[in-house]
């Protein structure tokens, strides 16, 4: 059998102490002639400062100086605080039992809830006991963000009005409304060739608005204006937007690429760089949600929402109350049951009367857009994959009394 090799210390070089004499050991009395081979902790050093004083107490011995036995009572006392004395006993704990049917006891029913959504619902269906929680579908959403949407949409109705265009036709003297409607539906047909979001399409018309509200512009400048424009708001919403050359194309070559960045940068000039605006297509969104998962009314919505793009007389209304108009004369179109409801009431802030004039004006448009020769959202919205919606009739009950 091998046997162990015996290592021998080595020499201590210079004043160096040794790595196990350094605080962890240490000389108690009585104790294996005052020598320990283990880490002294609070626990093990009472404990044996108590055995070494019950054996020296049967030897009728005393191994601790009377200064000895005082640090070992502080010790003693310190270890029992820090395990407990068993011995002691416990206080009975008060109870203080309080009835269910009370104030307190409900509305910490209300408060403590294991799903902070839960609770957000909660306090919205209790504000409007007789809407539909639209945002229930989208709890485990995260980019949904439910619980910060209504303020959200409260923020947007609060500063909508401060990016809103005014009507400016009065301030141009080489163009008119009818120009301003063929370079909108011009760049409806550019939209749907590029194939780009309808967030682009809203935040061009924005720019352009915003633009010519603030700067006159000549009557050859203005598709100029438009293409920088709908390439300010590509590059704003879009991943891939289109490149200067493809505008170039779409122009047919009336503007080259210099000229068009020369503009984009005039139009940011003017704007201060401002573009993060609620447009109309924000709003849509929510009251579209807000009248139910119906794909004909929400191709409705978007029609006569673009159809309200092209006149300038929907400037005179905010973004927030012309697409609640959208979303009531489509539901008027459609025929639908109630036509405005509590839900929508509630969610887009406007009643049935105050949205009647707005409507109004797009049912009017609607009803003239078939025998228009600007056919750029006629026919977008003519196709299948919209749903045929500018084929459906008008409203009649709006058409009644409209402008």
């Amino acid at each position: 059998m091998a046997t162990r090799p015996v290592i021998r210390p080595q020499p201590l070089r210079g004043d160096r102490r040794a790595l196990g004499d350094i605080g962890n050991i240490d000389s108690l009395l009585g104790v294996d002639g005052g020598k320990i081979n283990r880490p002294i902790t609070r626990n093990f050093r009472a404990q044996l400062l108590e055995n070494a004083q019950v054996a020296a107490a049967a030897n009728n011995k005393d191994p601790i100086l009377d200064g000895a036995t005082k640090k070992q009572e502080v010790v003693r006392a310190v270890q029992k605080k820090a395990r407990g004395d068993k011995r002691e006993p416990s206080k009975p704990i008060e109870v203080i039992v309080i009835s269910p049917d009370t104030n307190e006891v409900a509305k910490a029913k209300e408060n403590v809830s294991s799903n902070e959504y839960s609770s957000v619902l909660d306090a919205r269906s209790k504000a409007a006991s007789k809407t539909l929680d639209i945002d229930y579908v989208d709890k485990d959403n995260d980019l949904a963000a439910v619980e910060y949407v209504e303020d959200m949409y409260t923020f947007y109705k609060e500063v909508e009005n401060e990016t809103k265009p005014q009507m400016y036709m009065h301030t141009q003297p080489e163009i008119n409304e009818k120009m301003r409607s063929i370079l909108i539906d011009w760049l409806v047909e550019v939209h749907v060739k590029f194939d780009l979001s309808p967030e682009t399409l809203y935040l061009t018309v924005n720019i352009i608005d915003r633009f010519l509200s603030l700067k006159t512009v000549p009557r050859r400048e203005l598709q100029l204006v438009g293409v920088s424009a709908l390439l300010t708001a590509s590059k704003y919403e879009e991943i891939w937007p289109p490149q200067v050359n493809d505008l170039v194309y779409v122009t047919d070559n009336s503007y080259n690429s210099k000229q068009i960045l020369v503009m984009e940068k005039t139009i940011l000039g003017n704007l201060e760089w401002y573009l993060t605006v609620p447009t109309q297509y924000v709003f849509l969104v929510r009251f579209i949600k807000a009248s139910g998962s119906d794909p004909k009314v929400e191709n409705m919505v978007h029609f006569l929402a673009e159809l309200g793009l092209m006149h300038h007389d929907s400037l005179m209304f905010c973004p927030s109350m012309l697409a609640a108009s959208a979303v009531y004369t489509a539901r008027c179109c459609l025929n639908k049951s109630p036509t405005w409801t509590d839900t929508l009431k509630f969610h887009t802030g406007y009643s049935e009367s105050q949205l009647m004039d707005c409507s109004k004006l797009l049912a009017f448009i609607h009803s003239k857009a078939g025998e228009s020769k600007l056919r750029g959202v006629f026919k977008k919205y003519s196709k299948l994959g919209r749903g045929a919606v500018a084929l459906i009739s008008p409203a009649k009950c709006l058409l009644s009394s409209a402008p």
